[in-house]
């Protein structure tokens, strides 16, 4: 399309996508948003260092042609509009883009811009990695044990915004067919009068091509499990649904290269006795087995034989090398994460969860200061790499902030695009200039013997430690 507002690059091509498998040109073109607030320190230091990156990694081959396009408070001044319809397409035109943080409109109109372009471009997972830098402040005893990968389903859960405010016609006409329709339900309420309420919806569509994402990743970079996160104890019919369909999926596509817990339980006991009957192994698996109906000791002594018979596959220790695939309560893994970090590898888990848990295992390692994310829909190809982190209005302009979360962001969207080497070089920097303890104020006031460095000299200083 013709932009009005838009300046597209005079050079430059866009990024395409074939049979599912991006192509990348060498030239391509990339829109950005600047941000909100901070962002427009952080992004003059990112930019620095992704086109230093791509200079050093590729002598001049390579080049990315950045295209500004505009949301929020620029958005606003500039057209009285906090998401200029310009800036979807363009992010749908050229499939690949990284934005600093966004401001969230107070009053009505757009809830979340970052939620809006989530939403209207379907980018259903939101990746997050979280790993520890050497020096980096963390209230963790071994912060280098986090190395954790979170996908989290990005377009549904609570998020989706169906929400009835008590008082308005819209409540009262709601509850009025709630009670109606879904009696008993309606009287499970405490107080049913004067209760906001919001809708939760966990889709089967969804729940799949989350988990698939999540286990096709885990597949391609040599990963070892993906835990589901859940509450389906409590709420049965999403996360609950959530986690039987992620298995159900995992079976059925991809049965050669995982294998459940469970399972493994069953072979291990398989092989360490041979002679064990299935009803034997069934006793050690389930701890309830002995209190079970008939019919459910049948249902777990089928699910022994079903496992059993992976033997070809899987068993004399082949399970060994599968990708582990398992779950665990949500509140037990916040407690797992803090004791145990080793024990997950990549979580796969709803929005709601997703959000706390990405940002509760940040924490552990120095915060969401230097936690990198991305929205993507893997089968079109669109992705928005961003900050993690709010505009913090009150150091706007004074050049202080740490720009590391969308700078890692960065580091995720050359890796997104195969550009290895280039986001080799951002980590390289990033490691290089915090294990030197030059940083900025918020590593600096709790490092011992650490340099004091503004947001665009740390950007100097990762640029300095790629060589």
């Amino acid at each position: 399309m013709a932009y009005k507002n838009v300046v597209v690059p005079e050079q430059g091509s866009k990024i395409t996508i074939k049979n599912g498998k991006l192509l990348v040109p060498h030239n391509p073109i990339i829109p950005f948003v600047e941000g909100d607030g901070t962002g427009r320190d952080i992004w003059r230091a990112s930019v620095r260092v992704f086109d230093a990156a791509v200079e050093k990694a590729y002598g001049g081959k390579r080049r990315i042609h950045w295209m500004e396009v505009f949301a929020g408070e620029k958005a606003y001044q500039m057209f009285q509009n906090w998401l200029p319809d310009e800036t979807v397409v363009a992010f749908k035109d050229y499939l690949v883009g990284i934005k600093g943080p966004l401001t969230t409109p107070v009053g009505g109109g757009i809830r979340s811009l970052n939620v809006a372009l989530r939403q209207l471009l379907d980018l259903y997972v939101c990746l997050r990695p979280v790993r520890y830098f050497n020096e980096v402040p963390s209230p963790m005893k071994r912060p280098k044990d986090v190395d954790i990968i979170i996908f989290r389903e990005n377009t549904e859960d609570i998020y989706t915004g169906i929400e009835f405010e008590n008082g308005t016609e819209e409540h009262n006409k709601f509850m009025h067919q709630f009670r109606e329709q879904f009696h008993t339900q309606y009287n499970s309420m405490r107080f049913p009068k004067s209760s906001g309420v919001s809708i939760k919806p966990v889709s089967l569509e969804g729940t799949e091509r989350l988990v698939r994402a999540a286990i096709q990743w885990s597949l391609d970079n040599k990963h070892k499990s993906v835990a589901f996160i859940h509450k389906g104890n409590i709420m049965r019919y999403t996360e609950g649904a959530f986690v039987e369909w992620g298995y159900a999926l995992a079976r059925r596509e991809f049965r050669n290269q995982i294998i459940t817990e469970r399972e493994r339980c069953i072979l291990q006991n398989k092989e360490a006795n041979p002679e064990l009957s299935v009803e034997e192994n069934a006793k050690m698996i389930f701890s309830s087995f002995s209190l079970m109906s008939n019919d459910q000791k049948d249902k777990a002594m089928r699910e022994v034989e079903q496992a059993l018979r992976l033997g070809g596959t899987h068993g004399d220790g082949q399970w060994k090398g599968k990708l582990l695939i398992k779950d665990q309560l949500a509140d037990v893994a916040i407690s797992s994460i803090l004791t145990r970090p080793t024990d997950f590898d990549v979580i796969a888990t709803m929005n709601l969860n997703g959000d706390y848990i990405s940002d509760y295992i940040a924490a552990m390692v120095g915060g969401i200061g230097i936690a990198p994310g991305a929205n993507i829909n893997y089968e079109t190809g669109h992705a928005i790499f961003e900050a993690t982190h709010g505009t913090a209005p009150k150091y706007t302009d004074q050049d202080k902030v740490n720009p590391g979360s969308v700078i890692l962001s960065g580091e995720m969207m050359f890796r997104y695009m195969g550009w290895i080497e280039a986001a080799d070089l951002v980590i390289k920097g990033m490691e290089g200039a915090i294990g030197a303890k030059t940083v900025t104020y918020d590593f600096e006031r709790l490092m011992e013997g650490a340099t004091l460095l503004s947001c665009s000299a740390f950007g100097d200083a990762i640029i300095s430690h790629m060589d």
